[in-house]
C-alpha cells in the first residue's frame, strides 16, 4: 500500500487549527513507519504504530488495512478478515480492505466469499489482472468450469502468456481429467521458461502423462525435478509410480524406498514398495513391507498383497480368509474378487470362483476385468 493520508494545505477553504494539523501530520508519518516496518516483516512494531493510529482516529482506513495486513502476514487470517470488515464499514469501496479481506477468504478454503469480494473489487477497476487470476482461481476451486475458463481467458486477451492464466489454466483441464489440453498450457510455460520453469509444472506434465498411461513420456519431466530438488515428494512418486507403469519395478523401488528415508511411516508407499518386492520375486521383504504398513494402519493393499504371496506359496485357506475379510470391508474393489477368484482357482474351487466374480455384477458395476475372467471360467474351452 503506497497511498498514505495527506494532510490539509492552508490553502484549503478553511484555515486548519495548528493543533489538528499537527495530529494529521503524525498520523501521516506513523501510517508511513507503520508500512515500512510491515514490509521489514517486523508485525509487532507495525501494529503498535497502528494502534497508535486508531487511539486518536478509530475509523482510519490505513491503520485498519495495517493491522488487517500484518495478521494476514502471520497467518492469522480470522483476525485479518475481521480489520478488514471494519475498514469496510467506515470505508465500503476500500480496494486494499477488499482484497485483503479476499484473500483471507481464500486462505480459509471459503472460496465463494472470496469471490464475492473480489467481484466487488472489480466493480472498481475491472483490468486488475492478479485479482482476475484470483477470481479464476476460486472458481476453479469451486469446480465451476466454465466461468473459471472465461476469465482465464480474458486475462491472456490482456495479456498474452500470463503465466498464472497458463497455469491455472493447466489445473483447471487436469482437475476435470482433460490431460491433453492441461498439457498445452503446461508445455507453453515450458517454452517460455525453459529451464528456470516451475518445479511444479515439471510435476505437472509428468503427471498428465501417467495419467495417460504414458509412463515413458513422464519419466524425464520428473528426472529434470529431481536434478533441482532430490527430495521432492511429486517427483519421487511420479517417477516410481512411471517406473510401476513400464513394468520396471526394480527401479521403481529406488524412489519409493527414497521417500521412505524421509518418511518411514508413510502407510501407501510402505504398500507400494510391497508391490514392487513381491513382482520382483523377494517374497520377505515384500512380507516386511505389508506388516509394517499394517502395524501403522488397517490397509487393504497391504493385506491383498499378502494374500498374493500366501497363494503363490499354497496357502490357500490362508488367503481365501483374508479376502473374504477384506470383501466386508471394501465391497466395490474389484481386485479383491479377482483375486479370490484366482485363488479358489487354485485351490481347484472353479465353481466358487464363478461365484465370487458374479456376486460382483450383481452390484451392478460394470467392469472388464471382471468380465473377462468370467467369461474365461464359464467358457468350455
Amino acid at each position: 500500500m503506497n497511498d498514505l493520508p495527506i494532510s490539509l494545505s492552508r490553502d484549503d477553504a478553511f484555515e486548519v487549527p495548528e493543533a489538528l494539523e499537527n495530529e494529521l501530520n503524525e498520523i501521516s508519518e506513523s501510517s508511513k513507519k507503520g508500512y515500512q516496518l510491515l514490509k521489514e516483516n517486523r508485525y509487532d512494531e507495525a501494529v503498535e504504530c497502528f494502534a497508535q493510529i486508531l487511539e486518536k482516529d478509530k475509523e482510519n482506513n490505513y491503520a485498519l488495512v495495517g493491522l488487517g495486513d500484518a495478521a494476514r502476514k502471520r497467518g492469522a487470517f480470522r483476525d485479518a478478515a475481521d480489520h478488514y470488515r471494519r475498514c469496510l464499514v467506515f470505508h465500503p469501496g476500500n480496494s486494499y480492505a477488499l482484497f485483503g479481506l479476499a484473500d483471507c477468504y481464500k486462505a480459509l478454503n471459503q472460496y465463494h466469499k472470496a469471490i464475492e469480494i473480489w467481484e466487488q473489487y472489480l466493480l472498481h477497476d475491472n483490468t486488475n489482472i492478479t485479482v482476475l487470476t484470483r477470481v479464476a482461481d476460486a472458481y476453479r476451486k469451486v469446480h465451476d468450469f466454465r466461468k473459471s475458463k472465461a476469465i482465464y481467458q480474458r486475462v491472456l486477451e490482456m495479456e498474452a502468456d500470463n503465466h498464472y492464466a497458463l497455469i491455472g489454466l493447466g489445473h483447471l483441464h487436469y482437475d476435470f481429467k482433460e490431460y491433453k489440453e492441461a498439457l498445452g498450457y503446461w508445455q507453453r510455460m515450458v517454452d517460455l521458461q525453459g529451464g528456470n520453469v516451475d518445479i511444479r509444472v515439471l510435476t505437472s506434465i509428468g503427471n498428465c502423462f501417467r495419467k495417460l498411461k504414458q509412463f515413458d513420456r513422464g519419466i524425464p519431466y520428473f528426472e529434470k525435478a529431481l536434478e533441482r530438488e532430490p527430495d521432492n515428494f511429486y517427483a519421487l512418486f511420479g517417477i516410481a509410480d512411471c517406473y510401476r507403469g513400464i513394468g520396471k519395478q526394480g527401479n521403481s523401488l529406488e524412489y519409493w524406498n527414497r521417500i521412505l528415508a524421509k518418511d518411514p511411516k508413510n502407510k501407501v508407499i510402505l504398500t507400494r514398495a510391497g508391490d514392487a518386492y513381491r513382482n520382483i520375486g523377494d517374497l520377505e521383504k515384500a512380507t516386511k513391507y505389508y506388516e509394517e504398513a499394517l502395524n501403522i494402519e488397517f490397509d487393504v493393499y497391504a493385506i491383498l498383497g499378502l494374500a498374493v504371496i500366501a497363494r503363490s506359496q499354497g496357502k490357500w485357506d490362508d488367503a481365501i480368509t483374508s479376502l473374504r475379510m477384506l470383501i466386508q470391508n471394501d465391497p466395490k474393489n474389484y481386485r479383491i474378487y479377482l483375486e479370490l477368484a484366482q485363488c479358489y482357482v487354485a485351490a481347484g474351487q472353479r465353481q466358487q470362483a464363478v461365484d465370487v466374480l458374479s456376486d460382483f455384477t450383481k452390484m451392478g458395476i460394470k467392469n472388464p476385468f471382471i468380465s473377462e475372467a468370467l467369461m474365461k471360467l464359464t467358457s468350455k474351452a
